[in-house]
């Protein structure tokens, strides 16, 4: 273990974790595990209106279903207030933090006539001297923010940034109630944790300044910071739900496999040479930072499923089974009406045109239901009096056959086929919707085969009794 390198990833327990927030949770992962460092889990639960058990479950769930396993955490700010309280007064009593009884009707006409003046909109520093003990009406703690100079990031991906000290707030690090605010408790816990690298989006940039005073403020070395890209939808805008951006654990529901988002996410903003498709431990041999994109990944729903079939076809065909059978299950229907070796067999002919479990299942499901649902126009079209004949003969020839495997199935159509001088398509096509109500499905000879002689010939003599009614 490299005790040197040490990375967080800190979601809000106020909503699941959608896909933006599980590639920098991969990102971090990743550097920690290719440097044998550590990686921690924080939960940032300060917010008490909007945070909660149900979402912190779901984001613990998330991760399980991904398989990382984070070395440290979860830890939880709401069980830290102790230590962010240590810290502040360290802070008032250094001089660093003062008391503030500015009412937020006054800061905000101190911005507003800042803004008329073309000053940056910021407090004014009313307070800065005012107490040297408690007031008896309520105040909040602000930050003693430097009034010239610079403050630099110095940014892995970006170099360096610099923010000007005088447009810099006097930020307020303990509420009126006594709760300690966002930027405070991200630098508090980063110093305690004794982070070494902060692997974040750089929708954060802007709040980085504001930790770096608090870390200046308490004589502490500050961690290396790397902001990464923000991820785009197609239209060059934010990614959101309508560009495809559900949570984790939907990806799940639809049926992609964990190993295909993790290598989908890392890829979107990093790269090894032109390979597409790594395990985990291929990414972490060859993760680096610096092979970051520094321009905004475009998030691609298509690619993602391309990517998730490539999974599925490698997939173990056990796994697949067991997925089949759970789908079955949820859907009400037993897989054990088929052998095992049945559901081995379908799997394999769907593993190739599925684009996800969900896919694979549903293509699937006529094999198991106990009558077929028909589609009406493909039974308008094909199930007719004129194929009626066909199928007739094709059921006596398939009711002869001992072993049903396909390569039997298949000359039992080319007996018919030769007997009525017939192209395979004017037998095949009103045999599958016969079979599994729709004109499109697996092989015909691998689909009657793997349905098995009874339910095949049951399925038959069901369609040609819809024919005759």
């Amino acid at each position: 273990m490299n005790a040197d390198i040490r990375v967080r990833f800190a979601p809000s327990n106020t909503g699941h974790l959608h896909i933006g927030g599980a590639r920098t949770a991969l990102f971090n992962w990743f550097f920690a595990k290719h440097h044998a460092g550590t990686a921690i889990l924080r939960i940032e639960d300060t917010d008490r209106q909007r945070s909660t058990e149900e979402y912190y479950d779901a984001i613990l769930q998330a991760f399980d279903w991904l398989g990382l396993e984070w070395d440290e955490g979860p830890y939880r700010q709401s069980r830290r207030m102790a230590l962010y309280k240590e810290a502040a007064d360290k802070l008032l009593s250094s001089g660093a933090a003062y008391r503030c009884t500015c009412t937020p009707e006054e800061v905000n006409a101190m911005r507003e006539r800042a803004r008329a003046e073309g000053k940056t909109p910021k407090y004014d520093g009313t307070c800065r001297d005012r107490y040297d003990k408690d007031p008896n009406i309520p105040f909040c703690l602000r930050l003693r923010a430097p009034d010239v100079g610079e403050t630099i990031v110095d940014d892995i991906l970006t170099g360096e940034v610099v923010f000007e000290n005088s447009q810099l707030d006097d930020m307020v690090i303990v509420r009126t109630d006594g709760t300690p605010t966002y930027n405070f408790c991200v630098a508090i816990d980063d110093i305690d944790m004794k982070i070494s690298h902060v692997i974040r989006g750089n929708d954060h940039l802007s709040n980085t300044p504001k930790q770096l005073l608090v870390y200046q403020a308490l004589e502490e070395t500050t961690p290396k910071f790397a902001h990464i890209s923000m991820i785009l939808g197609s239209d060059k805008k934010r990614l959101s739900k309508r560009h495809g951006a559900d949570s984790v654990l939907e990806y799940k529901e639809r049926g992609f496999l964990p190993e295909a988002l993790i290598n989908y996410l890392v890829r979107l903003g990093w790269s090894h040479g032109d390979q597409e498709i790594f395990s985990k431990e291929e990414i972490v041999e060859n993760f680096a930072l610096e092979n970051l994109n520094k321009s905004a990944a475009i998030f691609n729903p298509e690619k993602l499923l391309w990517l998730n079939q490539e999974y599925i076809k490698s997939a173990d065909g056990d796994f697949l089974v067991e997925s089949l059978d759970a789908g079955l299950r949820a859907q009400g229907l037993s897989p054990d009406v088929l052998t095992h070796k049945s559901r081995e067999g379908i799997v394999d002919e769907l593993r190739t045109r599925s684009s996800t479990l969900t896919e694979m299942i549903d293509g699937a499901r006529f094999f198991f239901e106990n009558e077929v649902d028909f589609d009406e126009k493909a039974a308008s079209k094909f199930l007719t009096s004129e194929s009626s004949g066909l199928m007739l003969k094709l059921r006596n020839e398939l009711s002869k056959i001992d072993m049903f495997s396909s390569e039997n199935v298949k000359s039992a159509f080319h007996r018919v086929m030769e007997e009525e001088a017939i192209k395979l398509g004017k037998l095949a096509q009103p045999v599958r919707v016969a079979i599994t109500g729709v004109t499109i499905s697996p092989g015909i000879f691998e689909t009657l085969s793997l349905l098995g002689k009874d339910r095949s010939l049951h399925r038959l003599d069901a369609a040609l009794a819809r024919i005759n009614q």
